[in-house]
């Protein structure tokens, strides 16, 4: 059984401008001494999936429902591929508005929020 240290920043012992982040097991991060680290997290709930990269399918390509295909909606992708074209071209019209106003959805639910 060891005495490891909790998880934190600590100064290394050879270089006392730098400091190392231990997780409980070993050193994951370095950083000068005193420099914050920001993290940027995702808001709960949202998709991984980018919303410039849904957008610009459903621009250039909703009519086939590849941007429903990239969201991971493989059955309402598959309705727009065969049905879409019976819309007139509303279908994509609509799913491309839902997309950039950030109502859409991915696959598994979470809101498809992150311009990237």
């Amino acid at each position: 059984m060891t005495n490891a240290a909790p998880p934190g920043w600590y100064t290394d012992p050879g270089n006392p401008g730098q400091e190392h982040l231990w997780d409980g097991t070993q050193y994951v991060q370095s950083r000068p001494v005193g420099q914050q680290v920001v993290y940027y997290a995702r808001p709960a709930g949202a998709s991984p999936k980018s919303r410039t990269a849904a957008s610009l399918l459903s621009f250039f390509l909703g009519g086939f429902g590849i941007d429903r295909f990239y969201l991971g909606n493989i059955g309402t992708g598959v309705a727009k591929l065969l049905l879409g074209w019976a819309t007139a071209g509303i279908w994509p019209l609509i799913d491309f508005i839902i997309i950039v106003a950030g109502a859409a959805h991915d696959g598994e639910g979470l809101a498809v929020t992150e311009w990237s």
